[in-house]
């Protein structure tokens, strides 16, 4: 039989009355978090695709008689987002099923197929993150990294979503972090309103993050001034999240709209059947989605020091 097949040999110790405990399939999970971080957006098609555009620049002077100088908006970069399906499933054969003595001590295999679709959405919404400094991943047609120094814009000329200096995460760092973001501009250059919303921090940086935010003095100093970051409510939320592979890179989403995007082509699914043949138990979860991002002015980060 094949590896999915779970029978009377893979559990031998559940056919005898004895045990007092199954454990294994009730742990507590980690509250979903993509949904936190990305937009999370409907799709019907086989693959979605955002457009970005150029706009216009800045009005020129017009000398006394001459004609008006034209512009012309373009197309910008396309981010596409291909969607893949995810799924897994599990047989039980028939005498498993009715010979297991513990049905009601923790054994179920169903709730455990849906605790690993549900941690497999996890994984591959943040690993947009994880990649996120990797020229190997680009976000778009752009054909560059999600965060660096010289993101490029269509029209010419490049901006940066992360620190010159890579930077762990400290007041200096966030701070310079809002500075930036506060100053940047549209594919044309003309400037754009831009607030931090969320950071997101990997476990071992949550009491710093927490200190940094959180004090109304600022931390580590004897002065006893405020501190800024928190008296301006720079940040809506600190989402921590085991899923960020690095214990040293910090991120903030940004108020820019279209950046971390999650489409959602069809939710997970859960179907169970019985094989006519040989009455064994099938079981299956199936999802399909796409995740990334279109507008890296939605998202900054740092690798840390």
């Amino acid at each position: 039989m094949s590896g999915g097949v779970i029978t009377t040999g893979s559990f031998g110790k559940l056919l005898w009355p004895g045990l007092n405990t199954v454990f294994g399939m009730t742990y507590d999970e980690v509250p979903a978090q993509y949904s936190k971080v990305f937009e999370v957006k409907k799709s019907g098609m086989a693959f979605e695709e955002v457009l970005g555009t150029t706009g216009f620049g800045l009005a020129p002077v017009k000398p006394e008689g001459d004609s008006i100088i034209f512009d012309a908006a373009r197309q910008g970069f396309i981010s596409r987002y291909p969607m893949t399906t995810y799924a897994m499933g599990f047989i039980i054969t028939y005498e498993m099923m009715q010979d297991n003595q513990y049905k009601t001590k923790g054994f179920d295999m169903a709730r455990d197929l849906a605790m690993s679709m549900r941690q497999t959405r996890e994984i591959v919404a943040f690993n947009v993150l994880n990649r996120a400094f990797n020229g190997s991943y680009p976000y778009s047609s752009a054909n560059y990294q999600l965060i660096g120094g010289a993101q490029p814009n269509y029209a010419g000329g490049t901006f940066s979503n992360t620190l010159a200096t890579p930077s762990d995460l400290s007041e200096a760092a966030l701070e310079q972090a809002v500075i930036d973001m506060s100053l940047y501009t549209n594919d044309r250059g003309l400037r754009i309103a831009v607030r931090p919303d969320k950071l997101i921090i990997p476990p071992q940086l949550q009491f710093e993050a927490r200190r940094i935010l959180k004090s109304v003095n600022r931390v580590g100093t004897d002065n006893n001034d405020i501190n800024a970051l928190n008296s301006m409510n720079m940040f809506s939320d600190i989402i921590v999240t085991p899923w960020l592979t690095d214990p040293d890179a910090w991120f903030i989403t940004t108020t820019v709209k279209n950046g971390l995007t999650f489409f959602e082509r069809q939710a997970d699914t859960f179907e169970s059947d019985n094989d006519f043949d040989t009455k064994n138990a099938k079981f299956s979860a199936m999802g399909r989605y796409a995740v990334g991002a279109s507008d890296p002015r939605g998202i900054y980060g740092s690798q840390g020091a």
